[in-house]
């Protein structure tokens, strides 16, 4: 069930994340960053909703790796959610070149190299630490409902698309941006994606593994 979770979970995650960015590409850019930020906080907050109880809804590598670091996963699930995460965000963005549109790059990240490679190197990996934060400790607030934990973690993503996305192009999520690169052929800034969010997600797991290293944790 966790392979079919976080597969069906981060197709809707890339659909929610590109095919905004795709869809406001091709009315010329009339809806802007606050349509492409709603799109993120509903998508993901529904995926969140309806698998999280199936597979901790992680639908990103860095997430992954961020609650094995804080000990919510064994090593030996990782090839099953990498791989599902892998199918789910290439078929989502099949989806989003042949359904929704085959513009503004499919949603591909870029950062705005008017800045210093540092100061995106440094937002990226503070947005994705932003995340990891609010992933770990919404679904440790105890009688917290599956609802309200879908909205900080949803909620998070779309603060950080918002306030980060001009600067770093806030992907927080290696596969969401491989996916897109690799099917149009631009891979220019995919150091930038494969470093960062994985820095991220580990300082927060580290974080929180010092913080409660006594807390009994549930490995799925």
């Amino acid at each position: 069930m966790i392979f079919v979770a976080e597969l069906v979970g981060t197709f809707g995650l890339v659909v929610a994340a590109t095919g905004s960015i795709v869809y406001d590409g091709r009315v010329g850019g009339m809806l802007g960053i606050g349509f492409i930020s709603a799109m993120h906080f509903v998508g993901i907050a529904i995926m969140i909703f309806l698998f999280g109880r199936y597979s901790m809804a992680h639908f990103n590598p860095a997430v992954t790796i961020g609650f094995l670091v804080a000990g919510y996963i064994n090593v030996k699930k990782i090839p099953i959610y990498f791989i599902a995460q892998a199918i789910g965000a290439f078929l989502g963005s099949f989806f989003v070149k042949y359904v929704i549109g085959d513009f503004a790059r499919l949603g591909l990240n870029y950062p705005n190299y008017q800045y210093q490679p540092a100061i995106f190197f440094g937002i990226e990996t503070l947005a994705t630490f932003f995340l990891m934060g609010s992933i770990l400790l919404s679904i440790n607030i105890k009688r917290l409902s599956a609802v309200f934990v879908s909205v900080i973690i949803a909620g998070t993503v779309a603060l950080d698309v918002f306030f980060f996305g001009s600067v770093s192009g806030a992907s927080m999520n290696p596969i969401r941006s491989l996916s897109p690169s690799i099917i149009i052929g631009i891979t220019d800034d995919l150091w930038l994606y494969w470093t960062t969010p994985f820095i991220g997600a580990v300082i927060a797991g580290v974080i929180y593994k010092s913080i409660f290293k006594n807390k009994k944790t549930v490995k799925v």
